[in-house]
């Protein structure tokens, strides 16, 4: 299968890469860079006034769009809010343009999205079935950007949208910044603690986006998130277990939102999300559960 991916080089990209080229896919990177191979990817530049990616994305089975300038890289500005947003609009109306003009189409579209679509609540539990939207700003960023994705459907594509929560990695993604505190011996409660937090592990995310590339029957969103979200104080004291340390200094959000400003959002507030779509077509987590997530992280580190 011939496997398009654009947000190749980023956390989930490299996951992705790795299951995919582990079951012998031909892979081509969309990249703002000349285009090249190296280690069996097929490298393609897109996004510059002079790229010329269609030639080599024809044949295509499918695409995966994970572009996109992360939600971590600082405060939330003015500016840095746009640089977000557009990100994603424009490289998912780019990747829509790029279907149109194949002359053979790809089978499926799998975009990414995020759980911040669902409005944030300490009581509501959400599945894919719920149809509003959060109507801040990363609630309004994730609607857009699935809207956009969708017009491939008007192209006959099948389009998935992976609704990631939030992803617990070595090296990246949230869980090294959640450890730090840990680490100094200072970890405690964020907020109020009652927030909840939908997790899973980058070893789960890879292999739902793959699921989701194979299984016809999947379109339109799918949450990847565990089984078993946590709320944050129960979040903390499970990292503080495996970790052998203490679960005691608490961080206020007054101090949180003086630090991250509106960033602060994804720590402070967050949504109960149900992998529903994905469970229901018998995808198996292999961590479904905090415990079992954090000791395979934490040990491969040491």
């Amino acid at each position: 299968m011939k496997i398009v991916i654009a947000g190749g080089t980023g956390f989930v990209g490299k996951a992705l890469i790795k299951l995919a080229q582990e079951n012998g896919h031909d892979l081509f990177v969309l990249t703002r860079r000349t285009s090249s191979e190296k280690n069996g990817i097929h490298y393609v530049q897109w996004l510059q006034h002079d790229s010329l990616p269609i030639e080599a994305l024809e044949g295509a089975d499918a695409f995966v769009n994970l572009a996109g300038v992360s939600l971590n890289n600082g405060r939330w500005t003015k500016k840095q809010k746009k640089e977000i947003y557009w990100s994603r609009m424009n490289a998912t109306l780019e990747i829509v343009r790029i279907i149109e003009e194949l002359t053979k189409k790809p089978k499926v579209l799998v975009n990414a999205s995020a759980v911040g679509i669902y409005p944030t609540s300490t009581e509501a539990i959400y599945d894919e079935g719920f149809a509003d939207s959060a109507t801040d700003f990363l609630g309004t960023t994730v609607h857009d950007w699935e809207r956009h994705a969708k017009r491939a459907e008007q192209l006959g594509i099948r389009v998935a949208l992976a609704r990631f929560g939030v992803i617990l990695g070595r090296k990246s993604g949230a869980l090294p910044t959640m450890l730090l505190p840990y680490q100094m011996h200072v970890g405690g409660t964020i907020g109020s603690g009652k927030q909840w937090l939908s997790w899973v592990h980058i070893e789960d995310v890879a292999r739902a986006l793959y699921f989701a590339i194979i299984h016809e029957k999947i379109h339109g969103p799918f949450n990847v998130t565990a089984p078993h979200a946590m709320r944050m104080k129960e979040f903390g004291q499970t990292i503080a277990m495996v970790m052998n340390r203490r679960h005691w200094m608490p961080v206020p959000s007054f101090a949180m939102r003086l630090a991250l400003g509106e960033q602060s959002s994804l720590v402070l507030e967050g949504q109960h999300v149900l992998p529903t779509v994905l469970e229901k077509y018998h995808f198996t987590f292999k961590y479904p559960n905090l415990t079992q997530a954090l000791e395979d992280l934490l040990i491969a580190q040491n």
